[in-house]
């Protein structure tokens, strides 16, 4: 076991070495990158980001499937689709179990909260005296859900519900941390990175208790906000960089 100097040092090293243009190729942050309009990056990022379980090369895929349909214009299609557009994707096939209808639904959800809002960064700020998302992701899920029960609630979950909802929280991450490096976008100007998180899955989970920053064995919100106390110790400014540090770790096996 390293001690605190020591995995801060080694952290910070990984993070530089993963945290770098390089990382975009492979990874489903591609697809936002391909576009400039804030708004655009937006659906584009909350899109890939929805569907971001299995292969990267599979959910690459699948995201591009969907800026097809959009004309790869997201945003222009959100305002101006009509619903026959939408009634064309309903027995589609989109990515496991993210279907047509998600799809559909996602638009029109979309289209309702951009009429009145000039970003998804509205419906995502925290307040104070919060230190991370839980609460704000649960707003956003109340503006962008609705109460209406509907069958593509499932893919935005729900920290409340004790999940990890780690595409939500990578998609913050892209949305809101300033990168000198260029992988993350850092375009909302209202939301402090102070309050980011791990995003947390199979992989990020095992890397961080085989460096002992976690005990608890589950892969839920109470273990992000255990490992949000672990590496805000290490920079309480920019925890979220660490995300790239314990992922490249997860991806190359370098400690198993």
């Amino acid at each position: 076991m390293l001690n605190f100097e020591e995995l801060k040092s080694f952290l910070n090293e990984k993070a530089d070495q993963y945290n770098s243009p390089d990382f975009i190729e492979d990874d489903p942050i591609q697809i936002p990158h391909r576009f400039t309009l804030k708004q655009d990056i937006e659906i584009a990022g909350f899109l890939a980001a929805t569907i971001s379980w299995g292969n990267r090369k599979s959910i690459i895929k699948s995201a591009d499937k969907m800026l097809e349909v959009m004309g790869n214009s997201p945003y222009d299609f959100v305002l101006n689709h009509s619903e026959k557009d939408l009634e064309i994707l309903q027995n589609q096939s989109i990515h496991r179990t993210f279907n047509g209808e998600d799809f559909a639904y996602f638009i029109r959800q979309f289209s309702k909260i951009y009429k009145d809002n000039e970003s998804l960064e509205n419906l995502f700020i925290v307040n104070h005296p919060e230190t991370n998302f839980l609460h704000a992701i649960e707003r956003f899920r109340k503006s962008f859900l609705e109460t209406e029960k509907h069958r593509s609630h499932k893919h935005v979950s729900s920290p409340y519900k004790n999940s990890s909802s780690k595409r939500i929280i990578m998609f913050l991450r892209w949305m809101v941390r300033k990168d000198k490096h260029g992988v993350d976008f850092g375009i909302w100007e209202n939301i402090d990175q102070k309050h980011l998180s791990i995003p947390l899955d199979v992989h990020t989970g095992n890397i961080s208790r085989k460096l002992g920053l976690v005990s608890r064995t589950q892969n839920d919100w109470k273990t992000v906000e255990e490992l949000d106390a672990a590496i805000r110790q290490f920079d309480e400014t920019d925890p979220a960089k660490y995300d790239f540090a314990l992922f490249g770790l997860g991806v190359t096996k370098e400690l198993l």
